[in-house]
């Protein structure tokens, strides 16, 4: 039968559930700290990591979900707001125990089974079942998170400042824009700049003074705080929280050049098109940059290293207006093809894509293919 290893247990193609057999970590969520070394268990969410990382004063760039699991999270990537600065989660591993198909338990680093060590960073979890993870730690900053929101009707301009900003921003910075149809027909449409800057608001103003004016109109509302890193993440954990019960759907893409004002007017036009109650649609803009770029596309799996930003189109709903709201997917989607690069996160799975490995892992797919056929070669832990 086939098995399928859970970390978390969300995922957006659903690929953490089988007609098999489920492989759950959750009780493997150990988490100890020698030095700059952090050995994780398998099982342990983001928000325990992170609650043992401070109490040394340390944490690793990773992302702000605190039921994520840090096993799915690390072997797709790891994207997060110390990301521009320290890389994707994925870079600072610097070893992981696998338990392989064939009942051998390995230890792999870049000494260690490397060919396997090269693979698990960015080629998800297909090569055997990851029982623990050693990652080498940053210090905790302060930061200073922000939010500044504007109506809908300044979503055009706003992007095209965004695009020519956020991406070539110091690396200390990580501001996405978030444009933002709410579930309630009677809510306010919105688009907001929201992240952190390294250090206090002084650092931050500057930068963000800069924004506004390339945007040139005042934002309606502004938020900053200071607060340590552990602290700023539970800030903008709870500012993410789903709606129980909710559906979400989503599709992904990154772009290694500004998207025009035609396709920017046409995207926005559709976010804000026909309003269905209890549809939630938010796009999503990522700046890329910094350290992910400064790794070469064939030094790890995770070959999405020369781009300017990921764009996440998301629909949260309740299970009645799912079809409508993959709908709505497909054609906000659609709209950017023509300036899509040819990747997508894989850590934001699409069930419906064509070729999903070739889009996952591109140059890297042939190589990667070569390591599952030496440590998996039945497909026990599925294919590529």
């Amino acid at each position: 039968m086939p098995a399928v290893v859970r970390g978390g247990g969300h995922d957006f193609a659903g690929r953490s559930s089988t007609t098999g057999v489920v492989i759950d970590t959750a009780p493997m969520d150990a988490v100890s700290v020698t030095g700059e070394r952090a050995r994780v268990g398998a099982g342990a969410r983001l928000g325990r990591v992170y609650d043992v990382l401070s109490r040394r004063g340390r944490t690793i760039p990773a992302g702000c979900g605190p039921s994520v699991g840090i096993a799915g999270l690390t072997l797709g990537g790891g994207l997060g707001v110390l990301g521009r600065c320290h890389g994707l989660t994925c870079d600072r591993l610097r070893a992981a125990e696998v338990v392989l198909a064939d009942g051998r338990t390995v230890t792999c680093d870049e000494h260690r089974h490397g060919d396997l060590f090269w693979a698990l960073r960015g080629g998800t979890g297909r090569f055997g079942a990851v029982t623990a993870l050693s990652f080498e730690t940053v210090p905790a900053p302060v930061m200073t998170s922000f939010r500044m929101t504007w109506p809908l009707r300044c979503a055009a301009p706003l992007l095209d400042a965004w695009q020519a900003w956020a991406p070539s921003a110091p690396d200390e910075l990580a501001a996405s824009l978030h444009l933002i149809v709410p579930a309630d027909p009677a809510g306010a449409l919105v688009a907001s700049i929201v992240g952190t800057m390294m250090g206090p608001p002084a650092v931050a103003t500057p930068w963000l003074d800069d924004v506004v004016a390339r945007v040139g109109v005042e934002p309606a509302h502004v938020e900053r705080r200071q607060a340590s890193h552990r602290e700023t993440k539970r800030l903008l954990a709870a500012e993410g929280r789903e709606r129980p019960g909710a559906y979400t759907f989503a599709k992904s893409g990154f772009f290694a050049r500004p998207l025009p004002r035609a396709a920017v007017d046409a995207l926005v036009l559709h976010l804000a098109g026909e309003r269905t109650s209890g549809q939630m649609r938010m796009l999503d803009f990522t700046p890329w940059g910094g350290a992910y770029n400064r790794v070469r596309p064939d030094a790890t799996a995770f070959v999405h290293r020369d781009e300017l930003f990921l764009l996440h189109h998301q629909v949260v709903v309740d299970p009645r207006g799912s079809l409508a709201a993959r709908d709505w997917l497909r054609a906000s989607a659609g709209l950017t093809a023509a300036w899509r690069s040819p990747g997508v996160y894989q850590n934001f799975p699409d069930p419906e894509l064509i070729n999903p490995a070739r889009a996952y892992f591109g140059a890297n797919l042939h190589r990667l293919r070569q390591v599952k056929a030496r440590y998996d070669p039945d497909g026990l832990f599925g294919s590529l």
